[in-house]
């Protein structure tokens, strides 16, 4: 498991890599949500291109990070998205609140264009 941030403007990207699943989710949570202790971070787009397996745990660390964000007024991204992972966010429908993009740069361009 690997969770890496860095601060673009007043959005954070977080790279996630290896397995979200029962087993890892409590951790990713917690370097997630210390990564978003820094308050100037409106926006969060997470690369998933490493995340080999996401079970539904994984949903719940989505869910909960989009709360956070939107708290702040600002909103969430997923990019460079795997087939398994695209169908656990179609089935569960994180689509509705978290918008897909092939690359974290097409991610940071929208949310730098003020589209939500």
């Amino acid at each position: 498991m690997i969770v890496e941030g860095k601060k673009v403007r007043d959005t954070l990207v977080v790279s996630i890599g290896g397995e979200l699943d029962h087993h890892t989710a409590e951790a990713i949570r917690d370097q997630m949500d210390k990564l978003l202790d820094d308050p100037t971070i409106k926006n969060m787009v997470i690369d998933a291109g490493n995340l080999s397996f996401m079970d539904s745990s994984g949903i719940g660390v989505f869910i909960g990070r989009y709360k956070k964000i939107s708290r702040r007024g600002g909103c969430m991204a997923v990019a460079n998205i795997n087939n398994h992972i695209d169908k656990i966010f179609e089935l569960s429908g994180l689509y509705k609140i978290i918008k897909a993009y092939s690359s974290v740069q097409d991610a940071l361009d929208d949310i730098k264009g003020g589209i939500k």
